[in-house]
């Protein structure tokens, strides 16, 4: 008999471990999600497979993904129709588990004001902000999912402008990029003061291709960056997404996915580090599924967290797992 394929349930079944702390609240503040036939085989029943697998998951965000565009119409809008899906999904959960959507918005545009308030409309009630990634990849060819925006986007008028519309109206700005752009986020955290900006993945540090190489200059120059923009008080850091196989640590190719143990010998550094520098009150832990799930279970990856923070204060750990993702999605 074959092994089973690193990704699949019966490879993720290779490591079940018990659940830590079941009674810990959480608030997921970073998922996907897709419509039959989408990017990945990830729609609400599997996201409440993984969210009911032991660990008290109270609440999500949804975070926009591609999905569900609208295949006609204004093209202004057909992201209009991601938010349209997933609170349809929303509301047709008796569990109601999905509790904000951060959807997408080209905000260079000239209309955007119509185009949020589409999305607030379609997201009945669950609308909170937008992600217009910052994310542009050197090396494509390499990545598995290469971010696709052009370079310098966060020097451009028009797209300040529309993170600082977004501060007017309440809404939050998420952005995910690379580890060579976190002087690019820094910089336009500093001309938005008044938008809060969500950092999404911690800038993303690769491991791949020519990165793979670099593990200990980039974690280095990455140390330095995030103390950086951990000064611009309007950001605060969603920390998940690091088992991306972006990162290069071999999860995703493994003959059997990660212990929560041997998740947090690998990757505890970048967590604590982060903390430090933001503070607990700033952070919300993140799962990043199902991305993340190339590599390792819902189950193990929350029992890393809650590893992870054992020597922290029960206020401190309230704050990571549920209250810093309440108050700044707020999350009814």
């Amino acid at each position: 008999m074959s092994a089973p394929a690193p990704g699949t349930q019966e490879w993720l079944d290779l490591v079940i471990e018990d659940v830590a702390e079941p009674d810990l609240p959480i608030v997921d503040p970073h998922h996907h999600l897709w419509p039959a036939g989408g990017a990945l085989p990830y729609g609400l029943a599997e996201l409440h497979a993984d969210t009911g697998d032991g660990h008290r998951v109270e609440q999500t965000v949804f975070v926009e993904c591609h999905a569900a565009y609208r295949a006609d119409g204004d093209p202004e809008l057909a992201p209009v129709g991601e938010t349209e899906f997933v609170a349809g999904e929303a509301m047709r959960d008796p569990a109601h588990l999905i509790s904000g959507i951060v959807a997408h918005a080209d905000l260079r545009s000239p209309r955007l004001d119509e185009v949020l308030d589409a999305h607030e409309a379609a997201g009945q009630g669950l609308f909170r902000g937008i992600r217009h990634a910052l994310s542009h990849a050197h090396h494509p060819e390499v990545l598995m999912i290469p971010g696709r925006a052009g370079a310098d986007l966060y020097l451009e008028p028009a797209f300040r402008a529309g993170v600082a519309r977004l501060g007017e109206r309440g809404l939050t700005y998420d952005t995910w990029h690379y580890h060579y752009q976190n002087r690019e986020l820094l910089e336009l955290a500093r001309a938005v003061p008044g938008t809060t900006i969500v950092f999404d993945h911690f800038g993303t540090p690769l491991g791949v291709g020519p990165y793979a190489a670099q593990r200990e200059e980039i974690f280095e120059q990455w140390k330095l960056d995030i103390a950086a923009i951990a000064s611009c008080d309007n950001v605060v850091a969603k920390l998940g997404g690091l088992a991306m196989p972006d990162n290069g640590f071999g999860w995703n190719t493994a003959d059997r996915p990660p212990t929560s143990d041997e998740f947090v010998a690998a990757q505890s550094r970048y967590y604590l580090h982060a903390i430090e520098c933001f503070g607990p009150e700033r952070c919300m832990l993140e799962s990043n599924f199902p991305v993340d799930r190339f590599s390792l279970s819902y189950r193990t990856v929350w029992n890393a967290f809650k590893k992870l923070t054992v020597g922290f204060t029960a206020d401190e750990r309230t704050a990571m797992f549920s209250g810093t993702a309440r108050r700044v999605y707020r999350l009814a």
